[in-house]
């Protein structure tokens, strides 16, 4: 959708993109002059392959100050993005023909990625009438004697959820009774969060040796194109971890690494600042996305995305043009309305499309108004 926004934008129509999973904000400057004086004293050579010895430590730091969890560097394994964090826990922990729990919906990659290392997911729908969450009952119902992983995010993309220390303990509860089930926990949008207070599922002592937890400086601290992922995990996973990146891609850039290590242990004004204008943006999106007839919606906890169900539009059409799917809907929305969303079938939803409102405010006025007059036009 991206690319479709950037072919008509070059043929001069205004596309308002709403398709784009990251911040629109600039890095806070000064993670940028860490950078900056990283590349003045000549940082350029080589890292450990499972990341410099500073922000492995500061990844400590954080991990003890916001989220009450102990661990130890050699517990973490620093990566190009939090997508290959995610590769390296599945390749260690999936063998061929086991299977992975993943609710839906889900991020699209982690699918792809447990088939890549030849296990099988096994995807769970969780429906807007549970906010977008497993529960304990569907979790325990899709538990095989070849279960070997459950893969979920909190906050979620595509749906922002976020699961409350209640529910991960109930999920919890769960897991204590099959103790051959590892966890992977993608916390990515950890500070994107509007509850006030973040969740991990590592928190619980029973199960945290179980507990893969991915984070990274993406979302949070708006260093998309940085590429900088970790995991926290107990040693022997971490150091399988560490084993498979070094035949990948072995120690990721340096360069990045010295600006992450300022990113966790400096000021954190600016990452709060981009989470209050989130918030704004988050409720004027949803609370007129509601107002739209035909379309259901949660308010999301975290992340920066809508996910509303547009089942109710499948099967009518403009003219000829008839929508059997989310992906059609979509499309319809690009080229009569000329807004970017992304088909939520690519999230194991087809009955829903994700609006990022990672833009500015005056975008996001214009282009929910696009979007109801092209719905507006199904009959």
């Amino acid at each position: 959708m991206a690319k479709l926004s950037r072919e008509l934008k070059a043929q001069g129509m205004d596309v308002i993109d709403l398709s784009l999973g990251e911040p629109d904000f600039r890095t806070p400057a000064h993670i940028c002059a860490a950078a900056e004086k990283a590349i003045e004293a000549g940082y350029t050579k080589y890292t450990p392959v499972a990341g410099i010895p500073e922000l492995r430590n500061a990844v400590c730091t954080k991990l003890k100050n916001d989220n009450q969890l102990e661990y130890t560097p050699d517990q973490i394994v620093v990566s190009t993005g939090a997508k290959q964090s995610l590769a390296n826990a599945i390749l260690a922990l999936i063998d061929p023909g086991e299977e992975a729990i993943i609710p839906t919906p889900y991020w699209v990659t982690y699918g792809a990625q447990v088939s890549f290392a030849e296990g099988v997911p096994v995807y769970v729908p969780c429906g807007i009438e549970n906010d977008y969450k497993i529960s304990p009952e569907q979790l325990e119902a899709a538990i095989t004697d070849k279960t070997r992983l459950f893969i979920f995010s909190s906050p979620c993309n595509p749906t922002g959820s976020v699961y409350t220390r209640e529910e991960l303990q109930a999920l919890v509860s769960v897991f204590e009774k099959h103790p051959h089930i590892y966890i992977i926990s993608d916390e990515i949008y950890e500070y994107i969060n509007y509850t006030g207070k973040h969740e991990s599922i590592a928190q619980f002592d029973t199960i945290k040796d179980r507990v893969v937890l991915v984070n990274g400086f993406s979302k949070g601290y708006a260093m998309t194109g940085w590429r900088l992922g970790y995991i926290a995990a107990r040693k022997e996973i971490a150091a399988a971890c560490e084993k498979i990146q070094s035949q990948f891609t072995s120690g990721t850039n340096s360069i990045a690494q010295r600006a992450a290590v300022a990113a966790l242990l400096e000021d954190n004004t600016p990452s709060m600042d981009m989470v209050k204008a989130f918030r704004e943006r988050k409720d004027y999106v949803i609370r007129s996305l509601a107002k739209i007839p035909g379309i259901r919606i949660n308010n999301p906890s975290g992340a920066f995305y809508a996910f509303p169900d547009i089942s109710a539009f499948l099967g009518k059409k403009d003219g000829e043009d008839v929508m059997n799917t989310s992906e059609d809907i979509a499309m319809f929305l690009l080229h009569k309305g000329l807004v970017t969303v992304v088909d939520g079938a690519a999230f194991g939803s087809p009955n829903n499309i994700r609006i990022s409102f990672a833009t500015s405010m005056d975008n996001l006025i214009e282009a929910i108004k696009r979007i109801e007059y092209a719905l507006g036009l199904l009959q």
